[in-house]
């Protein structure tokens, strides 16, 4: 005779188990985070969305500072040294209440503060990151430009040695949809110099340098977006550095941050999938539940295969991190199928809510927007399907 344990009750909530894959000190960083977001975000977030402000987002980046939430799975200097499952979840919990506000800790944690611990100098590293792990100052990161981005080898952003070798540093240039800029008291600007692309930590309130908020956004309106111009922006010769040589410093910093990514679009993605059930199930059509029909059911069946699926490799992914066997192209596979994913799961939930689903009294609308920037920025579809595709032959088709 079997004496195995009866299986437990079906939770449509968590129809695979993928919760027994976590331990206790996940589930206690997964409850914290999301009882914060229930309290701070998913109460004004809708009129936040609505006005395309975030207002009191200092505030906001002291008390994620006090929950370890920013630069958590970095080590020392006041970051928690987190692993990346813990982080992963904190990524997700964030952007189920909105990509807005998991970008606004993607960009401090896994950007500004992974580019100062990882190619810093000691003293930099000082002097910076405990407060941004406390969320007392607040980075950005200076890539993109208003003509490059796919390509930021192509970056016109210089910076040119003025008095020898030892000389002051003066950066000119122009970067385009900077998340954190306008109150930013750090952006980590990436500029091509003589001998290559080089990073520089830029204190904001330097004379030349501005940060103009980009308005009329239709997507991430509750996020700070910004431009940064800098005019002939004089720097210190310890403002560079010195670890970062070429691309693969920012695209290391970005391969950090595609990784939360590959979370958080399973965030939105599953409060836009119980959104649709909640309502599939509370609501009348024809005399039953719209639960009752067979095509809402093919729905809700299919939003739960590619949700719960994307969460199943987000978890393999910060196995393999934590392992330290995580290979960039993996990342990729999972930014690109998360973030398509997401979004076909938002499209279908704003099906199942009809005329609801553009309404702000839910919030499928206002992820499916959001998902619309988290499906390009950090890498496009284009740009990932291309890594795997040279992954998988041996052929650069970059260029192709």
């Amino acid at each position: 005779m079997s004496t195995q344990s009866p299986a437990p009750a079906f939770d449509p909530h968590d129809p695979l188990g993928i919760d027994d894959l976590l331990d206790d000190e996940d589930r206690a960083v997964r409850d914290t985070v999301r009882s914060w977001a229930a309290d701070r975000v998913l109460p004004h977030v809708a009129d936040w969305y609505e006005r395309g402000e975030l207002p009191g987002v200092r505030e906001l980046a002291r008390e994620l500072g006090s929950l370890g939430a920013l630069g958590m799975s970095l080590t020392g200097y006041g970051c928690a040294g987190a692993g990346a499952v813990p982080y992963g979840l904190v990524c997700l919990e964030l952007e189920a209440a909105d990509s807005g506000i998991r970008s606004l800790v993607s960009v401090q944690g896994s950007l500004a503060m992974y580019a100062i611990h990882r190619f810093g100098s000691e003293e930099q590293k000082q002097r910076w990151l405990p407060a941004m792990a406390a969320g007392e100052v607040i980075g950005c990161f200076g890539l993109t430009e208003p003509d490059h981005g796919s390509d930021p080898g192509g970056m016109r952003t210089y910076a040119r040695r003025d008095g020898g070798p030892a000389g002051d540093w003066v950066l000119t240039g122009r970067k385009m949809w900077i998340t954190n800029g306008s109150v930013a008291g750090v952006a980590v600007v990436w500029a091509r110099t003589d001998d290559g692309i080089r990073g520089f930590l830029v204190p904001t309130d330097t004379p030349g340098f501005s940060a103009p908020e980009i308005k009329h956004k239709l997507s991430l309106r509750a996020s700070v977006t910004s431009e940064l111009v800098l005019d002939e922006v004089r720097l210190p010769a310890d403002a560079v550095l010195p670890e970062a040589h070429g691309l693969r410093g920012p695209l290391s910093c970005l391969s950090h941050a595609r990784y939360g990514i590959v979370w958080g679009a399973m965030g939105a993605a599953r409060a836009c999938f119980e959104a649709a059930l909640s309502y599939a199930t509370g609501r009348e059509q024809f005399g039953r539940p719209l639960a009752g029909f067979q095509l809402t059911q093919a729905k809700l069946a299919d939003m739960a295969v590619e949700l719960h699926k994307g969460v199943l490799l987000a978890h393999h992914l910060g196995r393999r991190m934590d392992a330290g066997r995580l290979r960039p192209e993996q990342i990729s596979f999972g930014k690109l199928n998360n973030t398509r994913e997401a979004l076909r799961i938002c499209r279908t939930a704003r099906t199942v809510l009809g005329a609801n689903g553009i309404s702000l009294e839910y919030p499928v609308m206002r992820h499916s927007t959001n998902l619309e920037s988290v499906l390009t920025y950090e890498g496009t579809v284009e740009m990932h399907q291309l890594v795997l595709g040279k992954a998988l032959t041996g052929i650069d088709a970059f260029r192709g």
